[in-house]
């Protein structure tokens, strides 16, 4: 698979290799008058943009903004490294997001927290943004970024409370960061589409996940742009499957709370188990290279579901 797609005229997806993986997290480029990036990804993923947009024939000067949906590190994590080499550009985060950039001790702390000894191989650096280099938007705010193209923003909490998702006029496609969940690119390049939640700790919220979701399904869109990775031009088909898994993990989730309270590895095997449940339907062995990414969004959402939970009980 090519380090670069090319979606249409105007907008193309690099590949950022978060963790060393293939198709993992992508950087959008948007090509208008004022050129635009939509994701970072982590600080090692930095390089592999920089060669992306020169293999397109796009200069770091030519930069004019970088969007994050969302402020967690596999997103945003390079956007200090990448703010220094793109002396033309503002970053645009959501307003929870902003000082959380300007100073990313917290980020780290809980990324950290969750990743351990593995943190400096997938995020390091995490370089501040200064502040004046930062645009806010918000719930209803718009970008213009052609003479066409004015990009428009949705709060769209449920993976984040910092989250929210841009739509895009022209495609009438919406950059959905990890809201309306991952794609998973191998099994799509096998004729299998899986798009699953996305439920990372600490600000997952189930209901308002199936509300972002419900908004993005009454959009009328043609395209979804996954943070994790690339994008369905099938936006219907992959909100509805996004949110029936919610429904399977949460039942999961509830019945291994009540028996086992913190028993994260417990539900992450339990939910892993409903997935191949499903896919066996479609051929796909136990032993499948997927699961190598599916076990570890299932490590991670079961974090979040537990943390949900324990929230809620207080």
């Amino acid at each position: 698979m090519s380090k670069v797609q090319k979606l249409d005229e105007r907008i193309y997806l690099i590949d950022g290799f978060d963790m060393g993986l293939p198709e993992r997290t992508g950087s959008y480029v948007i090509i208008e008058d004022k050129i635009t990036l939509v994701e970072t990804g982590p600080s090692p993923s930095v390089k592999h943009i920089k060669e992306g947009l020169t293999s397109i024939g796009v200069s770091l000067e030519d930069i004019k903004y970088i969007i994050v949906t969302h402020i967690h590190l596999d997103h945003a994590g390079g956007a200090g490294l990448l703010m220094k080499e793109c002396p033309n550009a503002k970053l645009v985060v959501h307003p929870r997001g902003e000082r959380h950039l300007v100073d990313p001790s917290r980020l780290v702390a809980g990324a950290r927290a969750i990743y351990g000894d593995s943190f400096s191989d997938f995020f390091d650096p995490v370089i501040p943004v200064p502040k004046e280099r930062i645009l806010v938007r918000g719930e209803g705010d718009e970008l213009k970024i052609g003479e066409d193209c004015i990009l428009k923003f949705y709060d769209t909490p449920g993976h984040a409370k910092h989250h929210f998702s841009i739509y895009d006029p022209i495609s009438k496609g919406l950059f959905a960061g990890d809201t309306a969940g991952i794609r998973y690119g191998i099994l799509a390049n096998e004729g299998i589409d899986l798009f699953l939640p996305s439920t990372s700790p600490n600000h997952f919220d189930p209901n308002q996940m199936k509300a972002s979701i419900e908004r993005m399904q009454a959009m009328g869109l043609k395209r979804i742009y996954f943070g994790h990775f690339s994008m369905t031009e099938n936006p219907a088909h992959a909100l509805r499957q996004v949110s029936r898994w919610i429904d399977v993990f949460m039942k999961v989730a509830e019945e291994v709370y009540v028996e086992r309270k913190e028993s994260y590895d417990i539900l992450a095997d339990r939910m892993m188990e409903k997935v191949k449940e499903h896919l066996r339907e479609f051929e796909i062995d136990d032993d499948h290279d997927v699961y190598t990414i599916i076990n570890l969004d299932m490590q991670i959402n079961a974090l979040g579901i537990i943390d949900y939970f324990q929230r809620i009980a207080h």
